[in-house]
């Protein structure tokens, strides 16, 4: 008869809840600002409207940002998902003495401050005139820099304890390497590329500081348009646009959810 599992104590439940409220509580207020009734940005919200929702749809500076910062977090994810996977694939098989370091350089994105990723990326092409100072190619560098670590480290935790003999079994019944690649070690590290791909869309379509320093000329993301009203204007649009930032995370996440689900289905 197999061992029941012990029950999870109540202090683990009440911080559990605790911090699932601290996580959520500014998403409300965002939502909430953004609802504002009132001239200005303030909380509590002086009561509920639409307003500055259908400014922010009417805007054409909040919209060109918004689809900008799509459209550099789909080309960043997408890149950054294909090099974090084949990095975190060479790192979790080499036996050189060295993969150690090359994983701690390729995590260095994620310990460094933005700012100063940012400000060092804005030295050298600049210092270097390579014409990537503030432009899209220069920003879309930055942000799979920042986003492919995410991805590195979900890949190579999906490949911990992976058999390498299920491969070796596909090729010696006569399957190519990438067959056997595609058919076995693909569907298995699948969850951790979809998990590495939701991270770098959040992270790239939500990136201020590194953004601060590249971002491109009359052509600002969405979190530079955003603090550039505050800025300047004090408006709710901005957090009406923080409704809708958070709506596309939200559909994202649920999207390749659903899409990694569907996959596991047609896989039975």
């Amino acid at each position: 008869m197999m061992r029941e599992e012990s029950a999870i104590p109540l202090v683990f439940k009440v911080i559990a809840g605790f911090a699932l409220v601290v996580l959520l509580l500014p998403l409300v207020i965002v939502v909430l600002a953004g609802l504002n009734a009132g001239d200005y940005l303030t909380f509590p919200p002086q009561g509920l409207s639409l307003r500055w929702v259908k400014s922010f749809l009417s805007s054409p500076v909040f919209l060109s940002a918004y689809f900008y910062s799509f459209l550099l977090a789909l080309c960043a994810t997408l890149i950054s998902t294909v090099v974090g996977t084949l990095a975190a694939l060479y790192l979790a098989r080499s036996s050189s003495k060295t993969s150690g370091a090359m994983r701690g350089f390729f995590m260095l994105p994620i310990v460094l401050p933005g700012v100063v990723l940012g400000l060092a990326l804005y030295v050298f092409f600049t210092t270097t005139d390579i014409g990537l100072a503030r432009t899209f190619p220069g920003l879309l560098i930055c942000h799979v820099l920042v986003t492919c670590p995410f991805v590195i480290a979900t890949v190579t935790a999906s490949l911990v304890g992976f058999d390498i003999s299920l491969e070796e079994a596909a090729r010696s019944l006569g399957a190519s390497p990438w067959t056997a690649f595609r058919k076995i070690t693909l569907r298995i590290i699948a969850p951790g590329i979809s998990a590495g791909c939701i991270f770098a869309f959040i992270v790239s379509f939500g990136q201020f500081e590194t953004t601060l320093f590249l971002a491109v000329p009359n052509h600002e993301p969405l979190p530079m348009a955003m603090y550039i009203s505050l800025r300047y204007k004090f408006e709710p649009t901005a957090a009406a646009a923080g409704i809708f930032a958070i709506a596309l995370v939200v559909i994202s996440t649920i999207v390749t959810s659903r899409l990694v689900s569907l996959r596991r289905v047609f896989k039975a």
